[in-house]
């Protein structure tokens, strides 16, 4: 395998895994894309200024081998700014998930009580 699509892949397979609470355990994030939306955008615009930051002040780099080479704008990596998408919304698709679950528990407890 090509190492500079790892990152990448990596990403996809964070994306595979926490799809199906989307649909199992009606996580409900990508059916609200408004919210997602405004839930990602200051997150991404936090992140990627923290990154150029870094990046202009020479704090880090980023390895040649491990990602594809793309820069977009003032130098980010494609795969930095796939990573500060990719990762809040599995946080999201999980926090939901969890939300759904306690919520289906909590019904279950009183039913029984």
């Amino acid at each position: 395998m090509d190492d500079r699509y790892q990152y990448l892949l990596l990403m996809a397979g964070c994306v595979a895994i926490t799809l199906p609470l989307e649909f199992v355990l009606r996580a409900r994030v990508y059916r609200r894309p408004a919210r997602l939306l405004a839930a990602l955008l200051p997150v991404v615009a936090l992140f990627v200024a923290w990154d150029v930051l870094g990046i202009v002040r020479e704090h880090w780099t980023y390895s040649e081998r491990y990602t594809t080479g793309i820069l977009l704008p003032l130098d980010v990596p494609l795969e930095e700014l796939v990573f500060f998408v990719v990762i809040p919304i599995c946080g999201l698709l999980t926090f939901e998930a969890v939300g759904t679950v306690l919520g289906w528990v909590r019904r279950w407890r009183g039913q029984d009580a």
